[in-house]
């Protein structure tokens, strides 16, 4: 390989899925997509911090609750469970830590970053109304509403709050975010997100509130020092991202990785102000240092043509896809035809289109296809050495563009298979064994390459190729097996 970057930290998050309803195909896009980066970084040797969760507090949780007659830590239990288990499901790196913001340990940091922040003369109590989307869990104003709805969430009634809480002096960091910005122009990718946050705070910034008053809304992490209010969610919930590394007690993990390494987050782009302004607003006003990068993912599109939601009742099953093609599947066409940061839209369609002609036809064929030859010809033949990945696909995966590094590999597929028709040594071993050898040694070698291309792709179907190479054997059963399209109503 000729990359080695043994040692150096690495941190990749992502967001933490509300607990509200089942995982959908949204959730699993981004963690496959930050699995992908965090298995190429293992690759090339990186010390990595990998870390996702789920969000647990808020008002959303407490009326799903009080809806279902359950108790709010019994409702947020149940579902936290359900995200849990899908990411050994979908083929999740075994180090990715799994944060719950009901975590002891994470309240306790939450508060210790309220304090810091009040400390430091940034949070102070007042008296307001203000309009609220329940789903977002943010105040709107007016002009971010259509027909006095959430353009996220058109289905949920906005609320009106009346009430003293706490506030967050957001407007104090108007010049400092901009500064950051203005340092590091590529703080948000893609471009035009950038373009995007940098407008919002040149447009000026308010203040918000960061607190919720016991009585009518329990369930959140209590503000230390007033036991009548609890903390706005999403202060609480952004402060994982630093708690996750045993922050404050831990300073050694957290200069490691956030100090001294390069903490990066994924997020969709209905987080675009929360993560590439709130949060680090927040950050400045605890002292802290800021993230080095915001990758703000696209929206999944149903089949209307609407961002996929769990509100809307479009999303697409990720388990019932998993439990059908299989988890390598579903990574490929995630990876692969989701456009990370641009909407894309996902029908089942598409992606048994997609699992027949670049899977089963391409990836599985080839495989099977050259294996077979060099099971017969290659006999007593040492495995391949390791050779050096291509230039192009490592720098796609170095600019989080897993979609083209899955273009590189199919072309490879392609390329391979083109040459093995061309020169054809299923027939020259006939007339001439050595050539016909010399051409399959290569072929296999190439195999080999396309197969630790896969590695972070598709992990499981990696390895297996890199077997049948290492024990110079032909898939026992097809790599990916020749299915009717699935649809919810397949049985």
């Amino acid at each position: 390989m000729n990359t080695n970057s043994t040692g150096i930290p690495f941190y990749l998050t992502t967001t933490l899925p509300y607990v509200n309803s089942e995982p959908h195909i949204g959730f699993a896009m981004e963690i496959v997509r930050a699995d992908a980066i965090v298995r190429y970084k293992t690759l090339l040797g990186y010390d990595v911090f990998f870390n996702t969760g789920t969000d647990e507090h808020g008002q959303k949780l407490y009326d799903g609750a009080v809806k279902e007659g359950k108790s709010t830590e019994e409702y947020v239990d149940g579902y936290a469970v359900k995200f849990k288990e899908l990411l050994p499901a979908l083929g999740i790196s075994q180090n990715i830590h799994f944060i719950r913001t009901t975590d002891t340990h994470h309240i306790s940091g939450a508060q210790e970053l309220w304090r810091r922040v009040r400390d430091n003369g940034f949070i102070y109590k007042k008296a307001y109304q203000t309009k609220y989307c329940v789903g977002c869990e943010l105040e709107k104003t007016d002009s971010e509403l259509i027909g006095g709805r959430c353009e996220w969430h058109p289905n949920a009634e906005i609320q009106l709050i009346d009430e003293e809480n706490y506030f967050f002096k957001f407007s104090a960091f108007q010049e400092s975010l901009l500064e950051l910005y203005k340092n590091r122009p590529d703080f948000v990718i893609p471009d035009f997100r950038m373009n995007e946050i940098v407008s919002f705070v040149r447009s000026g910034l308010q203040d918000f509130s960061v607190s919720r008053l016991r009585s009518k809304m329990s369930w959140g992490v209590p503000v230390p020092d007033d036991d009548e209010h609890v903390m706005y969610v999403w202060f609480d919930a952004l402060a994982n991202y630093i708690t996750t590394l045993g922050w404050p007690e831990d300073t050694e993990q957290f200069e490691k990785y956030w100090c001294n390494g390069t903490p990066i987050q994924y997020a969709g782009q209905d987080n675009l102000r929360q993560q590439s302004a709130m949060w680090q607003a927040m950050l400045m006003a605890a002292r802290l240092p800021n993230s080095y990068q915001i990758h703000i993912n696209g929206f999944i599109l149903g089949s209307d043509g609407r961002k996929m939601s769990k509100s809307l009742g479009n999303g697409v099953n990720p388990i019932q896809l998993l439990n059908y093609y299989g988890c390598d599947a579903v990574r490929y066409y995630l990876l692969h035809y989701v456009n990370p940061y641009d909407g894309s839209p996902v029908s089942y369609e598409s992606i048994y289109q997609r699992y027949n002609a670049d899977l089963v036809n391409g990836i599985g064929n080839l495989t099977s296809r050259l294996m077979n030859l060099a099971e017969k010809h290659l006999e007593g033949y040492p495995a391949p050495l390791e050779k050096d990945l291509p230039q192009h696909w490592l720098i796609h995966f170095e600019n989080f563009r897993p979609d083209l590094a899955c273009d590189v590999v199919m072309q490879s597929v392609s390329e391979l298979d083109q040459a093995i028709t061309l020169t054809e040594p299923f027939k020259l071993v006939k007339t001439d064994p050595e050539k016909a050898k010399a051409l399959l040694v290569e072929y296999v070698e190439k195999l080999s390459i396309i197969a630790t291309m896969l590695k972070p792709i598709m992990p499981e179907m990696g390895e297996k190729i890199q077997k049948c190479i290492q024990e110079n054997k032909k898939p026992t059963e097809p790599l990916f097996p020749r299915l009717e399209m699935f649809s919810p109503e397949t049985k």
